[in-house]
């Protein structure tokens, strides 16, 4: 396992599930410039660790994230020169790109404000636990700038339909947590107070199954957003004819033949 000290938020890895936790909760957990890159290194070195299967991402004491910092980040931005701001964006975006290149499944547990840039961290998460008291916002049309954010205009669409992913982003307005549910862009809806139990719930069932069959869904859910059919199943067939050489896949047809749950490694 590698060995991560966390500066700007709270990180705990318990028999192969990590708990992210952003842990600003006086100012309802905003990311700063640090954070981001110390978010985006993270997600980048779980490529190498073998041993975290699946990550829960959620926030403290009842707001997942208000977003980019008034204070940290949007003060300075007005300030900065051109070729700083674009450094920034594109250090933002490159955090997108370490969740989603990362193997291991991602849910994020949302609760209360979840807005801005945590809007963005929750929608470039692979699963999403909701509930009722939650309020998402893309509201970056509210502060002068475009819904076209780290990955919002490509990635938005293809959770919840380019009509209401467009409403979103145009309005930036605030979707209930019954709403994002009936949506989809929540998987699924949960208790306040059960909701990051149902999270690690879910995120335990995941770790059980198989690593490399996780890592490649994940891998093609991805890469086929650019494909035609066609070349999306002559993709597939590469990937499953990998798979399929795997001692996992031995594994699970020898506890078939036993009537056991099978025990997957990871190789």
């Amino acid at each position: 396992m590698i060995e991560y000290r966390a500066q700007h938020f709270l990180w705990s890895v318990n028999d192969g599930v990590a708990t992210l936790t952003l842990n600003r909760p006086e100012r309802k957990n905003p990311l700063t410039f640090e954070s981001y890159a110390e978010l985006r290194d993270l997600f980048r070195a779980l490529a190498n660790d073998a041993d975290v299967k699946a990550v829960v991402l959620t926030g403290a004491q009842g707001n997942f994230s208000s977003g980019g910092d008034v204070k940290d980040i949007i003060g300075p931005l007005t300030r900065m020169k051109p070729e700083a701001i674009l450094g920034f964006t594109q250090m933002s975006g490159d955090l997108v790109k370490a969740m989603r290149a990362c193997p291991q499944p991602i849910i994020a547990a949302i609760d209360g404000a979840c807005v801005g840039a945590g809007a963005i961290l929750a929608m470039a998460s692979d699963l999403r636990c909701g509930t009722r008291e939650s309020r998402v916002a893309f509201l970056f049309v509210r502060v002068g700038l475009g819904g076209c954010d780290m990955g919002a205009c490509s990635i938005l669409p293809r959770i919840i339909g380019a009509g209401r992913a467009a409403e979103l982003l145009y309005t930036g307005r605030t979707l209930s947590g019954e709403e994002a549910h009936a949506w989809g862009f929540f998987n699924r809806l949960c208790e306040r107070g059960l909701l990051l139990g149902e999270a690690l719930g879910l995120a335990r069932e995941l770790r059980r199954g198989p690593t490399l069959g996780h890592a490649s869904t994940k891998r093609m859910l991805h890469r086929e957003w650019s494909m035609d059919v066609d070349a999306g199943i002559d993709a597939e067939a590469v990937a499953q004819a990998e798979l399929v050489q795997t001692n996992d896949f031995r594994r699970a047809y020898e506890a078939f033949l036993e009537r056991r749950t099978p025990v997957f490694e990871g190789n």
